[in-house]
Formats: C-alpha cells, structure tokens, sequence
C-alpha cells in the first residue's frame, strides 16, 4: 500500500545484542548485530520507510531513548527488549508513558528457554510478540509493523 507519508521506525536492541555473532551462536545465530540492521535498513527501504537503530547495554539509556523517538515523531518501534524483557517496569513505563506502538521480537524462543524467560514485561502492551525464528523474528517483526503502521496511520 502506497503511503504519502513517510513512516519512521525505530529498532532497539537490549543488553548483549552487541555480541551477536559471537554470543552463543547455537542460541543466537552467526550474524552479528551490523548484518541484522543491514537487513532490516534493505527491509524498510524497500517499503519506503525510515529507519534508525540503537542499541545499548543499559536500561536507562534504553528508556532515553524510547523518550526521545516521542519527541522525534517516531512512527513504531521494532523492540528486542533482551534480557530486560523479563525485568524492566521502566522499559514498559517509558512505552506506556509515550504510546508509541511497538512489536517486541525476540532471536530464541524464549519458551524453550528457562523458566524466568517465560515471562515478559512487554507482551501484553505489545502489537505482537515474534520469537525463536533467529534473525528472521526481526524480518517478520518489521514487516507485521510497516503493515499495521500503513493500515492505521493517520494522513
């Protein structure tokens, strides 16, 4: 669907992200973080959307963040919350505070995992939840936002 306005979307990476490539690639996958945003940049521009990314290690640069895409006029946010997904009230606060729609994306399925992943701090104030398909949790995460932010964006 042809937009006449721009949508800009952020993706945040949490925690250890960084390592990617490196980080238990039996859990994680061998593409390191630069190759996943590539895609995702090759992603967004093919549906003509605006993309930035940002990644840190510390929960309240995390939340800055999220605050400072609502002063920018961010569109959505394409979220691997990491492993402040299971304890970060100030992530989902900050989410709350600024109502800005989100897809929570996660590389393992945390299901599979240890019992105290089961649990996310997000999911239920999410757009949706995509996990456990490696990299492609972020493809399919993005595509399902560009999709939901085209159909209701307001012109």
């Amino acid at each position: 669907m042809a937009r006449d306005i721009a949508l800009n979307i952020l993706v945040m990476h949490g925690p250890n992200l960084n390592m990617l490539g490196v980080r238990e690639p039996n859990l994680y996958g061998l593409l390191n973080l630069d190759a996943i945003n590539s895609k995702l940049q090759k992603t967004a521009a093919d549906a003509s959307v605006n993309t930035s990314f940002f990644q840190h290690n510390v929960e309240g640069e995390l939340v800055n963040r999220i605050h400072q895409a609502y002063q920018d006029g961010v569109d959505g946010i394409l979220i691997n919350p990491a492993a402040y997904t299971h304890t970060s009230i100030a992530i989902r606060d900050a989410l709350l505070a600024t109502s800005i729609e989100f897809v929570e994306v996660h590389l393992s399925n945390v299901y599979q995992r240890e019992s105290f992943r089961h649990h996310s701090m997000l999911s239920d104030i999410a757009l949706g939840v995509i996990a456990g398909f490696g990299s492609t949790s972020y493809d399919l995460g993005l595509q399902a936002l560009i999709l939901h932010l085209q159909q209701h964006k307001k012109t």
